[in-house]
């Protein structure tokens, strides 16, 4: 367990430090409800948000990641149950799909490789088959959602062939035995500083987020996916929705909501550290301000 001084601070660069470029992609947009994202929001609030994917490019040795793959093109290729919901409460607006992001910013699909998947949800699984060599990487907990997933179980919400199985990389609780800054349990994925999966429970099981330097000097960048869905929870400006009705049924983003905050609150430690910034999937305020700009690929994201 990180002391409270390790929690506000990220290990200094190393001589000839490695680091990754990063470089949003458009991977869709959405429709939803404010309501379900943030609590005291009026059931009439709309916002309009990316499902935003990423690049990650290792400055030593070249090694393309991706991280999440947003919605597919094919909506009709989801389960059933995804469908309905789509048709009944969530607008899909699709600029461009991942592949279509990476090919427009000049990398091929195929030279990915690997694809770190946040967690298992329709709208950060995308279309898996234009990376024909990349290994998939996810948390261990998303086995059992993968093998209970549909078709085998008609009402699930989430493909069993998400990722393919053959390239799957599933990262277990005992991988994750590093503590850096505010989270007890990462992994060094290149073993040298450069990018860290961390885990992140809360959201969905197996959820992970990337925490990558950005520079030589010391520059970092937080991708959280799902682990919050509106920046305001992060600082502490606006607390996570969760509703129980008469019937005893609830709503609430999250899977477990006990265990989202915890990780929200940590993600909220990562603002007082200097040269850190920390992004989202549907952070809609850093993409009106960025969108058609040099943060997306080929451009990279500053650092700090």
């Amino acid at each position: 367990m990180a002391t409270e001084a390790q929690a506000n601070t990220l290990p200094p660069p190393a001589t000839g430090q490695a680091y990754m470029d990063v470089s949003a992609l458009e991977a869709g947009n959405l429709r939803v409800p404010l309501d379900f994202i943030v609590a005291g929001a009026s059931p009439s609030d709309f916002i309009t948000c990316p499902s935003l994917a990423f690049s990650l490019r290792h400055s030593k040795s070249n090694t393309q990641v991706v991280f999440d793959m947003g919605v597919r093109r094919d909506l009709e290729a989801y389960p059933p149950n995804v469908q309905s919901f789509l048709n009944k409460k969530i607008y899909v607006n699709i600029k461009q799909s991942v592949a279509e992001s990476l090919f427009k910013g000049g990398i091929h699909p195929e030279q990915i490789d690997a694809v770190v998947v946040s967690h298992l949800h329709w709208d950060h699984v995308g279309d898996p088959t234009p990376f024909t060599k990349a290994t998939f990487v996810v948390g261990e907990g998303c086995r059992d959602i993968l093998t209970s997933g549909y078709p085998m179980n008609p009402e699930s919400t989430i493909l069993a062939n998400s990722i393919p199985m053959d390239r799957a990389r599933f990262v277990t609780s005992s991988e994750f035995s590093i503590s850096i800054g505010p989270f007890p349990h990462a992994l060094d994925y290149f073993g040298d500083g450069s990018m860290y999966i961390v885990d992140a429970p809360g959201h969905l099981p197996g959820h992970v987020m990337i925490l990558a330097r950005t520079s030589a000097e010391g520059s970092w960048i937080l991708l959280g996916g799902d682990a919050a869905h509106d920046y305001r929870l992060i600082t502490g400006e606006k607390e996570v929705a969760y509703k129980v009705d008469v019937l005893g049924h609830v709503t609430c983003a999250h899977a477990n909501k006990e265990q989202a905050v915890e990780t929200i609150r940590r993600m909220g430690l990562l603002l007082n550290i200097p040269k850190v910034q920390v992004l989202i999937a549907h952070d809609y305020t850093w993409y009106e301000a960025n969108k058609d700009g040099p943060a997306f690929l080929p451009g990279v994201i500053p650092p700090l």
